[in-house]
């Protein structure tokens, strides 16, 4: 084949006229692609224009999840009562509970914890964990260590935290509460959010690294996502009420209306009384947060074994306890009633596509908690019942797409409602009926047993019904100065059942007389004549016993324990108050022995010298206060030693009338009548002031709260520690 050879001969010619028609179709094909090229790029403009809209609506119906810039976390505590370690041997139920602290500290820097409690154990595992935890010691408890419901609740709403959460000490907190809290938080009312935690049969994870990772038992690390997903397909549905965690805003409203009666913790029902007072007097939004699971309760760690029953051996012999709680439900509130309504201020929280909403199965809507449409209503009713039809305008597609993604949100939403019904609403149908008598299953040797000091000492009071908020203010004064070792003679079964419901060790005395009179019982009536020989027969049993006793009147303010300042008397000798009103001379003349605060020791002296007391007061129409000095001192004082002693002369028991400057009667230098009776007893050094040498009960308790000397808010059944302030009575 013959190569081609360009001829110029033969290539076309185009005249001037052709190149410039040739030169403008060029440009104007470029003008065509340059506009095609606009087209596509307004195109791409109004995709991304639509789709940047149906972001902003998919947030206003879904919320935006994550936290946004400025994201302002609640100040939060957590309060728990942990049990104490009582042994060196392996304690699975100290195990939960210290990983499940740990758990709580390192939610965030944010977070405290304050734990209730005295034990050394307890104080131990704060300092071990940092200054996030402290420990609450003044928290009003029995004579066994069960502290008070009410009184964990009063101290829980005196702090100034934003949020205060009390929970189960064995349950493990993981950081999705702080996301759900910050979200309520943001609502202008007040709330009130109770969860019921699962349970997790094998937990093999631990926290290292002051608390920044979970690792397996193996050392493997393990992702917060990872470890839901495991506990997402592990956990189990609890139907114990015991395993909660409740939740609320601190503010100046109260829980509830009413009072919230001196329960025991963790003895059954205090809980559940709790929320039902709050739904019932729907003055908070209740949130049920069960179906979240931000908690849970590990049945198992590790390697260990699960060989502790939460209900121990002790549990089972204090069936007393449950007992009274039960009595107080059935008592107080209206959970004994039955309630088939749901309330209005009761919402379900529930996550779905990870973001948080409300549900109220009252009025059937839901409501979402996040984003810029918070809290904004929608109808459960509306929109399953509707069929949306296609739009055809560009302008109703928006409305169209966010009704078609709630109508998917509110099936869903739909559909847990009805598989998990509210825990709060169970509650509401549990069964409470009024017990019997409520009473202590201890001897009086086994209750002396259980309270007396090592040197086998106890302080006795002696109280009725008229004087029981006088009892409370005694007691909650000693519990301030550490003396633990005291009981309580109850002179009629009213003040024996408030005793036992107020955590006392009493007992009741059966041979006590009947038809007490409530006002009028004081010095120098019939009926104080014939209660008062109830207290000499009384110390004399302890003393038959072993037991050395401090008798001391209800109606005494203690400022210092005198007991070690007693036992160095030695035996033989009986240390007993004055009644001697005038400031000088001597303090032992007839009849100045005062029978309302003595010390007297388990010794064969003493013992033989207090059955020759009660003998004589049997035999007298008088009370008994004659008698311990006519039969000690002698008739007009006849066995009168100095100005301060007398020697009984059948058994020599020494007789020694106490300093009045360290134990002074009601009518001392007119102590009661100063302006600051507190300071000016401290002042001349008062181991106690006796609120006697007055007429009349509602005086003798008028002057004692006015003057300050008083520790008992009856109101509330709580003793005024100081951190009780006058929110925490709300």
């Amino acid at each position: 084949m013959l190569p081609i050879v360009s001829d110029p001969r033969f290539e076309p010619h185009f005249p001037p006229s052709s190149r410039r028609l040739r030169r403008s179709a060029a440009f104007l094909g470029m003008l065509g692609w340059i506009a095609s090229c606009g087209w596509i790029l307004v195109f791409f403009l109004i995709t991304a224009s639509l789709y940047s809209a149906l972001d902003r609506f998919r947030c206003q119906m879904e919320a935006c999840g994550g936290e946004p810039e400025g994201w302002d976390l609640p100040l939060v505590t957590i309060f728990a009562a942990p049990r104490p370690l009582l042994s060196d041997e392996v304690d699975p139920v100290w195990m939960r509970q210290e990983l499940a602290v740990r758990s709580w500290t390192a939610l965030s820097l944010y977070v405290d914890v304050v734990l209730f409690g005295k034990h050394p154990s307890i104080l131990a595992l704060a300092k071990s964990l940092g200054p996030q935890v402290t420990v609450e010691t003044e928290i009003d408890s029995t004579f066994l260590g069960t502290p008070f419901f009410h009184s964990m609740i009063a101290r829980s709403q005196a702090t100034r935290t934003d949020i205060s959460i009390l929970v189960d000490p064995e349950i493990i907190i993981l950081p999705d509460i702080l996301t759900t809290l910050s979200y309520i938080h943001k609502i202008k009312s007040d709330w009130f959010l109770v969860s019921l935690s699962r349970s997790v049969s094998h937990f093999p994870y631990r926290l290292v690294d002051n608390g920044q990772h979970w690792v397996h038992e193996d050392g493997r690390k393990i992702e917060i996502k990872k470890l839901q997903e495991f506990l997402s397909h592990n956990w189990k549905e609890s139907n114990s009420s015991e395993r909660l965690l409740i939740a609320w805003n601190n503010v100046d409203l109260p829980l509830h209306e009413g009072i919230l009666p001196p329960f025991l913790y963790g003895k059954g029902l205090h809980d559940l009384w709790l929320m039902n007072e709050v739904l019932s007097s729907e003055t908070r939004f209740i949130f049920d947060a069960s179906d979240l699971a931000f908690s849970f309760y590990p049945e198992r760690l590790g390697l260990w074994p699960n060989n502790f029953s939460r209900v121990s051996k002790i549990d089972t012999e204090r069936i007393w306890e449950f007992k009274g709680n039960y009595h107080l439900a059935a008592l107080y509130g209206s959970l004994p009633f039955q309630q088939s309504n749901i309330p209005n201020n009761l919402y379900k929280i529930v996550e779905w596509l990870g973001h948080y909403y409300l549900v109220s199965e009252a009025k059937r809507t839901v409501h979402p908690l996040e984003g810029p449409d918070q809290l904004a209503s929608h109808s459960l009713e509306v929109v399953l019942g509707q069929e949306v039809e296609n739009p055809q305008p560009i302008t109703s597609f928006l409305n169209y797409w966010r009704q078609k993604k709630w109508k998917s949100c509110a099936q869903d939403i739909s559909s847990m409602s009805k598989v998990n019904q509210l825990f709060t609403l169970k509650v509401r149908k549990f069964p409470v009926e009024v017990s019997g008598p409520i009473h202590l299953p201890l001897s009086l040797e086994s209750l002396l047993h259980l309270v007396a000091d090592k040197d086998k000492s106890i302080v006795l009071g002696i109280a009725g019904f008229s004087y029981r908020d006088m009892l409370m203010s005694w007691v909650c004064r000693l519990r301030q100065l550490g003396v633990t070792n005291f009981v309580v003679c109850a002179l009629d079964s009213e003040t024996y059942e408030f005793s036992v419901l107020q955590g006392l060790p009493v007992f009741k005395d059966t041979l006590s007389p009947r038809n007490v009179s409530f006002d009028d019982c004081h010095f120098g009536t019939e009926c104080f004549q014939r209660v008062t020989k109830v207290k000499s027969r009384i110390v004399l049993q302890i003393l038959k016993l072993g037991y050395n006793v401090l008798l001391s009147d209800v109606d005494i303010y203690w400022f210092d324990n005198p007991l070690p300042l007693f036992l160095s008397f030695g035996p033989a000798i009986l240390g007993a108050q004055s009644d001697e009103f005038n400031e000088t001379g001597p303090i032992n003349l007839p009849r100045r022995l005062n029978s309302g605060f003595y010390f007297a020791r388990s010794d064969p002296v003493t013992i033989a010298a207090m059955e020759m007391v009660v003998r004589h007061a049997s035999a007298s129409s008088l009370s008994e206060q004659p008698s311990f000095y006519d039969v000690l001192c002698g008739e007009g004082g006849v066995n009168r030693v100095g100005d301060n002693q007398c020697l009984e002369p059948k058994t020599n028991l020494t007789v020694l009338f106490l300093d009045r400057n360290y134990f002074p009667n009601g009518a001392y230098k007119s102590l009661w009548e100063k302006n600051d009776v507190r300071s000016a007893c401290q002042n001349i050094g008062c181991f106690i002031l006796h609120n006697n040498w007055i007429n009349g009960r509602k005086r003798k308790l008028e002057r004692q709260v006015l003057s300050g000397l008083w520790e008992y808010d009856p109101s509330s059944r709580l003793c005024m520690q100081n951190w009780y302030t006058t929110k925490s009575r709300k």
